[in-house]
């Protein structure tokens, strides 16, 4: 038996819940739909910084308690399955890049990279270009073929269209055949030596890991909880989950957990001030 009183017990129905536990469901609440919303993908670093942009101050190790008891668990990544093929006699470009993946500004070093996405209707081919400054997707394209029509100049084409290039740009990518192929590589010439290109060493991951990074990502947090029947459905998943949620609502670890916008309001704001 429980070594508890009479008196006791009835003075904590009297009494009722605690504040505490009041506060630990309202945070249950807050923190399931927090984490619903980031599509089960956030941990207790991310959802901590949702809730303080909500207004509410609370630790990590509370938020990481309070998801244990709740059997909220991000989904982990795993591995996938890579696309382009090096294995061409077409020349390739330096390593500029080298692994600095932190840039001082925009339009200063883009990342390239073209993944699978599986449909009933065959493959179709994801290509993105990713602005290493806010980790934006400033252009993106989904093919049926693996062309570089189809591909990287298609999302080139995206990418630039909203862009003023006015200082050097570096644009790095595997040494796959699509960014290889002349009739990419003229494109970039035609900018008079504004863009220089950079390859990673053939074989080697890691002098890519950011569009490495993002192809885990969406794979772990979106692609693979869907069955597309259709390329045009996959097409569609992908937008929303790139223009609405990536680009917009996303907390990314890279930017201190702050979304992109935040954080490109933040480098406005010290712009201003300078």
């Amino acid at each position: 038996m429980l070594a508890v009183s009479k008196s006791g017990y009835y003075h904590w129905l009297k009494s009722g819940p605690s504040t505490l536990w009041k506060d630990n469901q309202k945070l249950s609440s807050l923190i399931k739909d927090i984490f619903e919303d980031s599509h089960q993908s956030y941990g207790a670093p991310r959802i901590k910084a949702e809730l303080k942009a909500l207004g509410f101050k609370v630790s990590k190790p509370r938020v990481a308690r309070i998801m244990k008891a709740n059997y909220l668990y991000a989904k982990r990544k795993r591995k996938f399955r890579t696309t382009t093929d090096s294995n061409h006699k077409y020349p390739t470009a330096p390593n500029l890049l080298n692994q600095c993946f932190s840039v001082a500004r925009a339009n200063q070093v883009w990342v390239s990279d073209i993944t699978y996405v599986e449909t009933n209707q065959g493959w179709s081919y994801l290509t993105v270009i990713i602005d290493l400054f806010n980790r934006k997707v400033i252009g993106w394209a989904l093919s049926d073929t693996l062309n570089t029509k189809d591909t990287i100049i298609k999302a080139w084409q995206m990418a630039i269209t909203n862009t003023t290039l006015t200082q050097p740009l570096i644009f790095h990518s595997d040494q796959g055949i699509q960014y290889a192929y002349q009739r990419f590589t003229n494109l970039l010439k035609s900018y008079n030596g504004l863009v220089k290109q950079s390859m990673s060493r053939k074989g080697n991951c890691w002098d890519n890991a950011v569009a490495e990074s993002f192809f885990k990502s969406l794979k772990v947090e979106w692609v693979y909880w869907h069955k597309y029947k259709l390329r045009s459905q996959a097409e569609l998943s992908i937008f929303q989950w790139i223009e609405t949620w990536y680009n917009n609502r996303r907390r990314h670890s890279y930017l201190g957990n702050r979304t992109i916008k935040e954080f490109e309001i933040e480098m406005y704001n010290q712009k201003l001030a300078a």
